[in-house]
């Protein structure tokens, strides 16, 4: 069993690119860390709105935020917490620039499935 977190990001619409670079930088820092099975950056492209009979649809425009949401994996509790410590100290403050407000963290041990290892 791993241990894992989701990470969402409500970033600032005039802050997107400058959010989307400053990911590359943390993908590379997030997968070097110690036990880091894996990493992964989504961004909010579409919604179900119509029920799921039908295809999720685009989204047309931006309100207020554009959501971001992150999954980084680990063999284990306690690499997950040195590498986290390592993460806020490199990137939360240039991440508060760019937020509308401070990114949500849930974490736990992960059920089912594979790693992304």
């Amino acid at each position: 069993m791993s241990f894992a977190e989701v990470k969402v990001f409500q970033v600032l619409p005039e802050k997107v690119e400058a959010f989307e670079e400053l990911v590359t930088s943390m993908t590379l820092a997030q997968k070097a860390s110690t036990g880091c099975l894996g990493i992964r950056y989504l961004k909010r492209f579409y919604t179900y709105d119509d029920g799921i009979q039908n295809p999720p649809r685009p989204l047309k425009k931006v309100v207020g935020v554009v959501r971001y949401f992150s999954f980084w994996e680990f063999d284990n509790l306690t690499h997950y917490h040195a590498a986290t410590q390592e993460y806020f100290s490199q990137f939360e403050k240039p991440l508060r620039k760019l937020l509308k407000v401070p990114f949500d963290i849930n974490c736990g041990y992960t059920i089912g499935g594979e790693h992304d290892g």
